[in-house]
């Protein structure tokens, strides 16, 4: 089935509303805390970091997700509120508070997330003071202020949506997503926000979310760094009025196809905008035995630092992506397997059956010098296709993270 990704957000699904607003926790006086609501209590389901170092508000956010169950999110940046000990859990949990009494909400129908400095302690009276606001300023119609609001490194907003049908009833799904550095694969520092309308029991939710986390956020690495914070959440609020999904028939399918485009969307959304990244660059091994061998090989090419600096110096060097592929601990034939790299300028085959592939350096250099680079690895062993996706490597990479926190 095919999607049409549009330029919506957590807004677009019906009875959500989002807003973002500075409490002064980052400088500049730019938006640091967001809000996202719905009108009706949602099913709901979370895919977490798993690094051991969690932030106090992942711990949280589970607690509260125990039932289920969740109506609201609240979301700061510039803080990650991570390795701040029993007040930094309290803080979160006042985070839930402050925006429940004002939503007329149970604590646990709020959900947290926070991303930033770790080890400081956050900033809990510019919060409360801030929340009044954040919460008199949710609209249905505005979605970037939330977006906005949740940045670090970023340098564009990541937000999508995309909207399909389930019988005669139409079907939305909203997105936003965080995150530019500390990027790896096992929950990419990122964060996605999913929310929805669609009718679907809470199990089959968790399941969909689980399987599409799978094939985006943890199939994309900017700088090998899994973080403490990592998280993405879902709520489904039902209203699009769909009979109620509670078996994988196709009606769960086509949602689960849907999400998945979302979610992939926004995947190589923040691959791209990895710190200091001047391209986005895929690996695709196809022709695998199974899609374990075929994520794993992927996963190595991209994640090469040899293979990243090669990208950024539109250098076809494709001994570093063989390299590569030969420490990635899975066993392949190198005489059957086929090497090519392309981009809007062409395609360039350089490997193949164990022999290098005279190829034009010049051709190559402009093949390699746009912004979104496919390499792709053609096992010739199988039928299976998987895809990553990273960045280049930069001098500003380097600059953005001497001095992350001054």
């Amino acid at each position: 089935m095919n999607f049409k990704i549009t330029k919506g957000g957590v807004t677009s699904p019906k009875g959500f509303k989002s807003s973002g607003v500075s409490t002064g926790l980052k400088k500049g006086n730019k938006k640091d805390l967001a809000l996202v609501y719905s009108k009706e209590s949602c099913n709901s389901a979370g895919v977490y970091t798993k690094n051991r170092v969690k932030g106090a508000p992942l711990i949280v956010t589970r607690e509260h997700l125990n039932n289920s169950k969740a109506q609201a999110i609240i979301i700061n940046s510039g803080n990650a509120n991570t390795c701040t000990g029993d007040t930094g859990i309290k803080n979160a949990e006042e985070m839930c508070s402050c925006c429940a009494d004002l939503l007329e909400l149970k604590k646990e129908d709020v959900l947290v997330a926070s991303t930033g400095v770790i080890g400081v302690q956050l900033n809990i009276d510019a919060i409360k003071k801030s929340i009044p606001d954040l919460v008199n300023s949710l609209s249905e119609d505005e979605h970037k202020n939330a977006a906005n609001a949740i940045m670090t490194t970023d340098t564009v907003l990541k937000t999508v949506s995309l909207s399909f049908k389930i019988g005669d009833k139409t079907v939305t799904i909203g997105a936003m997503t965080k995150g530019s550095g500390m990027i790896h694969p096992d929950m990419a520092t990122m964060l996605a926000f999913i929310t929805t309308d669609i009718n679907i029991s809470t199990a089959l939710l968790n399941k969909a979310l689980k399987d599409s986390v799978k094939v985006s956020y943890n199939r994309i690495s900017v700088d090998r760094d899994t973080s403490t914070n990592d998280m993405a959440l879902i709520l489904a609020n039902g209203l699009a009025g769909n009979p109620v999904i509670d078996e994988e028939n196709q009606d769960y399918q086509i949602f689960s196809q849907a999400l998945n485009e979302i979610n992939i969307t926004l995947a190589k959304m923040m691959a791209k905008d990895g710190e200091g990244a001047t391209k986005l660059v895929e690996c695709k091994v196809i022709n695998a035995p199974n899609e374990h061998d075929a994520e794993i090989l992927s996963k190595s090419v991209i994640c090469s630092n040899l293979v990243k600096t090669a990208m950024f110096g539109a250098d076809a060097n494709w001994g570093r992506v063989l390299d590569a592929l030969g420490y990635a601990g899975v066993d392949f034939d190198i005489n059957k397997l086929q090497l090519s790299m392309e981009s809007s300028k062409g395609t360039i085959e350089v490997f193949k059956n164990g022999y290098p592939v005279d190829f034009s350096e010049d051709i190559a250099k402009q093949i390699l010098s746009e912004d979104e680079i496919l390499i792709i690895v053609n096992m010739n062993c199988g039928s299976c296709i998987v895809s990553s996706w990273g960045c280049d490597l930069t001098y500003d990479y380097i600059k953005i993270n001497g001095d992350y926190r001054s």
